[in-house]
């Protein structure tokens, strides 16, 4: 079960949950530390916007619960997936999903590509498009508009690709 929640930090405290072996591991704290630090660093999201949240690791990915009292009577309940995809390892880069990016990007303060829809239009064409920013090559926030947050790119020499799953793309990114 997880200790109260008194205050963000940056970690999760816990005691020990006996979890049915269909449950990914719960991740150690060094690695909860490297994942959401990378948030921040990249995209300016706090840790602490994942303080209520339990990270859990299965195979190549990792998945985000957000803790409830219930947690642990749940735990003991057998289980095909828990919680949503939040990152999955390519390669050797660690790539936020797009569910991930489209609950918790609206904090992001780093790392955003604002667009409108001609270029929106462009880039779910397979175009690529110039962004003249000062960020390492790595992933990025697409925003339709101001707020409207649509998913990742991939940013590389200059220029971003979308990164938006077909299954996520709709019409209504397209309407005028």
């Amino acid at each position: 079960m997880i200790d109260g929640f008194d205050g963000p930090s940056d970690s999760t405290p816990t005691v020990s949950i006996q979890w049915d072996s269909s449950w990914p591991k719960l991740v150690e704290e060094n690695e909860r530390h490297r994942l959401l630090s990378y948030m921040e660093k990249r995209f300016g999201i706090p840790k602490t916007a994942f303080h209520r949240y339990l990270l859990f690791k299965g195979g190549k990915s990792w998945h985000v619960v957000r803790y409830s009292p219930g947690i642990q009577w749940a735990s003991q309940l057998k289980v095909s997936q828990v919680g949503i995809r939040a990152f999955q390892q390519v390669g050797r880069f660690v790539k936020p999903s797009t569910r991930l990016i489209q609950s918790f990007g609206h904090m992001a303060t780093r790392a955003r590509f604002r667009i409108d829809r001609g270029q929106l239009s462009k880039l779910l064409a397979g175009e690529e498009l110039p962004f003249p920013a000062r960020l390492d090559d790595g992933y990025v926030i697409l925003c339709l508009g101001e707020d409207r947050i649509l998913g990742l790119g991939l940013f590389l020499n200059g220029r971003v690709r979308s990164l938006i799953p077909r299954k996520e793309i709709r019409a209504t990114f397209l309407e005028k």
